[in-house]
């Protein structure tokens, strides 16, 4: 199913579920219609319209007037040329005391002044006046309106009324379906399609607010995820292809020497030792740069001089600076500055700093580093007068395996993990790191730490 097709049938079957929603709403307002009129039409009051015949009516006003029910027969002749004439003529009137009164329209006969029991059949609707019940009325159920056909006659209005309303509500869900979903129909189809691997769906940011904010939340989350498998794929080359040459100096030496072409001696050995050696430090640093990535490495922090850091660094590379005939320097403009900061892996920093400046520095060069203090930090700069980078591969000297040369060797450019790796040491202990080049030529890689005051400092 493409796309279009994906997002047509989420929005068929969101409108639906819309239409689903005020037929439901429809059937229990008409269903609650139907119970309280059930409950009300059952509860024997005088305000029960199916009590409202017009004879009673007539019967609480006769009462109410002549204060009994003397003559009251003279209600039937009134309404002899009337519709209340067939009621008469089926129905009794009782007192309070349950006595006919009113036999048939009569009141002359045998049943008057009995006590009357209403039969199976036939309804016995109270006459009050004033709160009191001063008789009641005996109807068959034939000429008695339904309580079941009143109840309807309720629910036949609520019942057109809901008719009339579908058509608005129609219209106003094909309204709300083009504001609100189809833009959700869009973001939950481009959700499938990212499940399913398609990282390069995108969806229009489009619809309220709200909506907005979700699609367009949603392209940068899919723009991330991209990223993302895109770095990872990159980094899975990027490995296979650091260890593809170690690997395969090692196996050449040992076949070779296994097949007799090369003796079994010191010379044949130590390459491939050497190779392993380099197989180890590229592990190595890929675990430490895991770890580091993820906020599993373990610090340990206390208060140091980032200047003293500095200088035991730089007596680490001072052979390999004398062999390539690079001077060393340090300009420590704030020599009580401190950190709190890990001595082991902040030196490690350093040390990989360095190490990435005399690799590219060339043979007479000069590489000095600069401690200082500022506002509320305290920052180590590395500085050297080589060749620098290009302009555009600044902003990619912390990422992993990245080398400004592609066809360099790993002996001038080493694995490229040193700088990404100082990037995480760094962050991870509450710093900043950044490299820009110099005016003069070169480049320069400085990190910052929040610093501790411990009182009057120099600058």
């Amino acid at each position: 199913m493409n796309p279009d097709q994906s997002t047509r049938s989420i929005q068929r079957r969101l409108f639906i579920l819309l239409l689903r929603a005020f037929a439901t709403s429809v059937l229990l307002t008409l269903l609650f219609v139907f119970i309280v009129a059930a409950i009300f039409l059952a509860y024997p009051s005088r305000y029960n319209p199916t009590n409202r015949i017009p004879l009673i009516s007539r019967l609480e006003t006769y009462f109410l007037i002549k204060g009994g029910w003397q003559g009251i027969e003279s209600l039937v002749s009134a309404d002899a040329a009337s519709d209340y004439h067939q009621f008469w003529q089926n129905s009794l009137v009782l007192d309070a005391g349950g006595r006919v009164v009113l036999d048939q329209g009569r009141a002359d006969t045998d049943r008057m002044g009995s006590i009357y029991t209403p039969a199976k059949g036939e309804f016995d609707i109270p006459i009050s006046v004033g709160n009191q019940q001063v008789g009641s009325l005996i109807v068959r159920s034939s000429f008695f309106p339904s309580q079941g056909l009143v109840a309807l006659n309720w629910l036949m209005p609520v019942g057109f009324l809901s008719l009339i309303m579908a058509i608005p509500t129609i219209l106003i869900g094909l309204l709300l379906m083009r504001r609100f979903v189809t833009p959700l129909a869009e973001v939950i189809a481009a959700a499938r399609n990212v499940a399913a691997g398609d990282l390069s769906t995108r969806v229009s940011v489009s619809g309220p607010d709200d909506l907005r904010a979700l699609s367009d939340s949603f392209n940068h989350m899919a723009t991330a995820l991209e990223l993302s498998d895109r770095e990872r794929r990159d980094l899975l080359a990027d490995i296979a292809h650091e260890l593809r040459t170690p690997l395969t100096v090692i196996r050449g030496r040992l076949e070779g020497v296994v097949d007799g072409v090369y003796p079994l001696d010191e010379k044949q050995i130590v390459p491939a030792l050497e190779e392993t050696y380099l197989l180890e430090r590229l592990v190595e640093d890929l675990r430490l740069l895991t770890l580091a990535e993820t906020r599993q490495l373990q610090f340990e922090p206390r208060d140091v001089s980032l200047g003293d850091l500095a200088g035991h660094a730089l007596t680490l590379f001072t052979a390999e600076a004398d062999e390539k005939h690079i001077s060393l320097g340090l300009e420590n403009h704030a020599p009580q500055a401190q950190v709190h900061v890990d001595p082991q892996r902040t030196e490690q920093v350093i040390g990989n700093l360095i190490g990435n400046a005399l690799r590219h520095v060339p043979e007479g060069g000069h590489i000095w580093l600069v401690v200082e203090r500022s506002e509320g930090t305290a920052s180590l700069q590395v500085n050297d007068d080589g060749p620098g980078v290009p302009a555009g591969d600044v902003a990619h000297l912390f990422e992993r395996f990245w080398r400004g040369e592609k066809s360099r060797s790993r002996a001038s450019g080493g694995a490229g993990l040193g700088l990404a790796i100082a990037r995480q040491l760094v962050e991870a202990q509450g710093g900043s790191i950044a490299a820009k080049n110099l005016p003069a030529g070169g480049l320069q890689v400085s990190i910052s730490f929040p610093y501790i005051n411990t009182g009057s400092q120099g600058h």
